[in-house]
């Protein structure tokens, strides 16, 4: 299983990035996929998950803000990450399955809000 996230950089708060997954080894049908953010320190928890029937849930503080999406034919999941917050930053992780049973993390990606 290979999980290769892309899309982070520095965005002012109030900001907008769309992050991808590129998804190898995985059937987007059959798992849960997501987005957690790593810490200092460690991983901080998830962010966003979809479902292997296409259903979403967030974390509170990104809920309303985030959009996670997912493209079966080319095996892609997605984050649309709207207003950012500078409690936001932090390097993201596409993960399966979703929290608290994930068996595959992938490189991340580093998210920066900041003024």
């Amino acid at each position: 299983v290979q999980l290769q996230a892309s899309g982070g950089g520095l965005v002012q708060p109030g900001g907008t990035l769309r992050l991808s997954c590129s998804v190898s080894g995985l059937i987007l049908d059959y798992t849960s996929i997501g987005w957690i953010r790593g810490a200092p320190g460690g991983l901080s928890g998830g962010v966003a998950c979809i479902e292997d029937d296409g259903s979403t849930n967030y974390a509170d503080p990104v809920n309303g803000r985030f959009t996670i999406s997912r493209d079966n034919v080319k095996n892609m999941v997605f984050l649309q990450m709207n207003s950012l917050k500078v409690e936001d930053t932090g390097v993201y992780y596409c993960a399966s399955p979703c929290p608290p049973g994930v068996r595959d993390v992938g490189q991340g990606t580093l998210v920066t809000v900041s003024s």
